[in-house]
């Protein structure tokens, strides 16, 4: 196995330059059985200037190309190509169940979305399978949204925010693992695969559900003028949503260990 970053510190670690060049790449890739591909600056980092909106493009676009531009130029391709993507692939879409046959969504997000997607396609042959993963919210204890939200929760300042009515895709990130370890073996896996829990819930909900957790009071509001004003368009992640469903995955026999919200959170957060 090889790790390809920026900055290699292990043995196993392979420099790369994600610039849309393939350069060595091409010997480190050929043979091998997969190549998992989740390239791409933090959306929720720091607000959406257009220096930053080409930023998260370029990181995640440009990686892809390198990428498939590399396994273009192996002898022997890897079998399988394991792309990553967003539940924010179908924009803001109220109480309507999504699943991946749902077109795409028209705002920021899903624009990238769908480059991003296109880009990886490319990759697909008759050596190589591509899998692409749509993923919602991912419940770590050490990274991604859970650890942001955790000190406010803790400090009694928990909050619903805006509506509360928008839907939260979530996944626990064991689920997560397994669902990416299922689509590199299941060689019927190919195209989108919704990386989402079974049972989607409101941001009112997840709220509940998580002060009940931490055993802390959530009775706060953040409305959405508020975050608008405060992160400007970034704050569309947070006031929209989607009811996402893992349709494709669960077609195929992938069975999910954590289904509802609130045992997925105890099992993150040891309580």
């Amino acid at each position: 196995m090889a790790i390809l970053t920026r900055r290699p510190a292990r043995p196993r670690d392979v420099q790369w330059n994600p610039d849309g060049s393939s350069g060595t790449l091409p010997e480190h890739l050929d043979g091998q059985d997969a190549v998992i591909n989740l390239a791409g600056e933090g959306i929720a980092d720091r607000r959406w200037s257009t220096e930053r909106k080409a930023a998260l493009r370029n990181s995640r676009i440009l990686s892809t190309q390198t990428l498939v531009g590399a396994v273009a130029q192996c002898a022997k391709p890897p079998n399988v190509f394991i792309s990553a993507s967003a539940v924010g692939y179908y924009g803001p879409r109220g109480d309507e169940p999504i699943n991946e046959t749902t077109p795409a969504g028209s705002d920021f997000l899903s624009r990238l979305c769908v480059e991003w997607e296109q880009a990886a396609r490319m990759v697909e042959s008759a050596a190589t399978r591509l899998a692409i993963v749509r993923t919602g919210i991912v419940l770590a204890k050490d990274g991604g949204a859970l650890p942001r939200m955790l000190l406010p929760f803790k400090l009694g300042a928990g909050a619903t925010v805006a509506t509360g009515d928008q839907f939260m895709p979530w996944i626990h990130v064991d689920d997560w693992t397994a669902l990416v370890s299922w689509l590199v073996q299941n060689d019927r896996a190919t195209g989108a695969f919704n990386a989402a829990a079974p049972a989607p819930v409101t941001n009112r909900t997840f709220t509940r559900v998580l002060a009940r957790v931490l055993n802390r009071p959530a009775v706060l509001h953040a409305p959405a003028f508020v975050l608008g004003a405060a992160l400007g368009e970034m704050s569309t992640i947070l006031v929209n949503g989607q009811p996402v469903l893992p349709a494709a995955a669960q077609h195929l026999g992938f069975g999910f260990t954590h289904r509802e919200l609130e045992p997925a959170l105890r099992s993150v957060l040891g309580v």
